[in-house]
C-alpha cells in the first residue's frame, strides 16, 4: 500500500513510500530569507518528512537540487555538506539543475530515501 502525506498544495503530496522506499520535496517555508537560510530551511524539511515517513537523511540514496541561482551553488554546497556530516556512507548520489522557480524560491529539494523502519 502507497502512504501519501499532504502537503499544503493542492494537486501533490510532500512525500510518498511504498515498502521500503520514501520520496519527498521539500522549499523554504520563508522565500523572503537568503540562499543559506533557504537551504537550510528545505534540507531541515526534508529531514522532517523522511521521519515521518521512518527514515531520515543518512537513507537518502538519490537526491536532485534545483536552484534558481546557480552562482549561488557554492552556497547550498556548503550547508549540504554540513548538513549531511563527514560520514561518506551517509551521502547519496546528486544531481544539482539551474532552473526557474516560481517567486522567490531559490531552492528545491526532492529526494529518495530508505525506509529503517
Amino acid at each position: 500500500m502507497i502512504e501519501r502525506k499532504r502537503g499544503l498544495y493542492d494537486g501533490r503530496n510532500k512525500s510518498s513510500a511504498y515498502k521500503d522506499l520514501v520520496w519527498t520535496v521539500a522549499t523554504s517555508f520563508d522565500t523572503q530569507v537568503d540562499m543559506a537560510q533557504q537551504t537550510q530551511h528545505t534540507l531541515n524539511t526534508i529531514q522532517d518528512n523522511l521521519l515521518e515517513l521512518g527514515s531520515d537523511k543518512s537513507q537518502i540514496v538519490s537526491a536532485q537540487v534545483y536552484i534558481a541561482n546557480m552562482n549561488d551553488k557554492p552556497v547550498m554546497d556548503e550547508i549540504w555538506k554540513a548538513w549531511l556530516g563527514s560520514n561518506p556512507e551517509h551521502w547519496p548520489q546528486r544531481a544539482c539543475l539551474g532552473v526557474n522557480l516560481e517567486g522567490d524560491v531559490l531552492i528545491e529539494v526532492t529526494v529518495t530515501a530508505v525506509r529503517t523502519q
